[in-house]
């Protein structure tokens, strides 16, 4: 079974192409146009073991809104046709991140159910070119398109930088844990019969 999956998303505001491979080595080719937001996606690629080709044209004169949270719709649909039926895979995912002087918790679910319990802050405005209010409209934007249960919450932190990256680790982790196969699993994990 081949977990590559390629999507496609023009609007007036943003033209993207993601290539992703759930099964991969963690191969990051990232041209946002903003680079803090490649940083955070080759970090998720790298510690997900995913590979991640992705290219945005995105409306940047206006600011980086749009791009970021198209970016999410994106990645959500590339995460939710990647994993097709779910079949056999453990469903759940769940990582404890430590950065430093930074803690970061994420739970995924792959339930089919998108929700976002997203408690974090940030006491700069901005990272690089990043606005780090994007953060949680990136999160909930992927959460939505793949139909997750997303949990991200900074148990502890001061700095920006590792906060922001600590929160794109951990949901790499926690997502690598949630989309494995597990040989144990016959059909979908869940008592409904379908995720």
């Amino acid at each position: 079974m081949t977990r590559n999956v390629l999507v496609q998303r023009n609007t007036k505001e943003t033209k993207i192409t993601m290539s992703l491979n759930l099964d991969g080595t963690g191969k990051a080719s990232l041209n946002t146009g903003i680079g803090f937001f490649d940083h955070m996606l080759d970090g998720f690629a790298r510690h997900g073991f995913f590979d991640l080709d992705l290219a945005v044209d995105g409306d940047l004169n206006v600011d980086s809104h749009h791009t970021i949270e198209d970016t999410g719709i994106v990645l959500g649909t590339a995460i939710k046709e990647a994993l097709g039926d779910k079949a056999g895979i453990r469903r759940y995912g769940s990582m404890i991140l430590p950065m430093d002087e930074t803690l970061v918790l994420c739970g995924i679910d792959l339930s089919g159910r998108p929700y976002l319990n997203f408690d974090g802050t940030f006491t700069a405005e901005r990272l690089g070119d990043m606005d780090t209010e994007m953060a949680r409209e990136f999160f909930y934007a992927v959460s939505y398109a793949a139909g997750m249960n997303l949990h991200i919450k900074v148990l502890d932190g001061t700095n920006n930088h590792h906060i922001m990256e600590a929160m794109f680790k951990a949901f790499a982790k926690a997502l690598d844990q949630a989309t494995q196969m597990d040989e144990r699993i016959q059909g979908v994990l869940s008592t409904k019969g379908s995720l």
